[in-house]
């Protein structure tokens, strides 16, 4: 719908201007028509959003071809993120039987 007053998207953080066509919800705000396609992956560790469009490889990455695997800067910076990584995979993919 073209918008009948300024806003700012809520995933890409950007304004949208009058008669710009964009998605609003009630309570949750308005989007970009292109920012309601972006896929942001799960984060592998704790199932939240990976955070896609903050990433440093986001103008690279095919988020439809990748591995599915990201983890969240969160996760990322806290501790232990290798063997948490490892757990999560192999929960993911029991048939793997990794070993701790």
């Amino acid at each position: 719908m073209p918008m009948k007053f300024p806003g700012t998207c809520i995933v890409c953080k950007k304004k949208i201007e009058v008669n710009e066509v964009a998605l609003w919800a009630k309570g949750l705000g308005v989007k970009h028509q292109a920012c309601s396609e972006v896929v942001d992956l799960k984060c592998a560790i704790c199932g939240g959003p990976a955070g896609c469009l903050q990433c440093e490889f986001t103008d690279d990455c095919d988020r439809n071809k990748v591995s599915q695997m990201c983890i969240c800067k969160k996760c990322h910076e806290g501790k232990d993120v290798f063997v948490l990584y490892q757990k999560a995979i192999s929960n993911h993919f029991p048939i793997l039987n990794l070993k701790d």
